[in-house]
């Protein structure tokens, strides 16, 4: 599992002109599951993300998690994390898991964080969405849930 989580002062996501999910201080997170996914990946995710530490303190240091601020988070689903264009000008999507698989494990994500007190607000899984937001820093942080960054 694959996540790309930007510190945001507010975002949202828009489907045919409708804002159907938004957040304001927190995380805009682009969630990507691949085809060798499990309950495994998932926990991992669901664990580490809360407890990043990537807001200032007093002292302007990283040292608080989206827990510490009572931040929110705006989950939008992302296959294209698993785009592979190494060898060729067009990327290949065959590690991304097809939404038979993915689904569950993104909305399963999206629970687990939701059970440890966030507002959670997604898009719509497999939707032409439009995602705005206020990068906050910036910050941005890849993860992935193998270690691999």
């Amino acid at each position: 599992m694959r996540c790309v989580i930007q510190r945001v002062t507010s975002a949202s996501v828009a489907i045919n002109g409708e804002t159907v999910g938004r957040c304001g201080k927190g995380y805009m997170i682009l969630i990507g599951v691949s085809t060798e996914d499990t309950e495994q990946d998932l926990s991992y995710m669901a664990t580490k993300i809360p407890t990043l530490r990537i807001f200032e303190d007093e002292n302007g240091k990283m040292n608080r998690s989206i827990l510490d601020v009572g931040g929110e988070i705006l989950a939008i689903s992302q296959f294209t994390l698993y785009g592979d264009a190494r060898s060729q000008r067009r990327p290949g999507f065959t590690a991304a898991a097809r939404p038979e698989k993915a689904i569950p494990l993104y909305e399963g994500l999206v629970e687990a964080w939701r059970a440890q007190g966030i507002h959670v607000e997604t898009g719509v899984f497999g939707a032409d969405m439009q995602v705005s937001l206020v990068n906050d820093g910036p910050v941005t942080m890849l993860m992935d849930s193998t270690k691999l960054f």
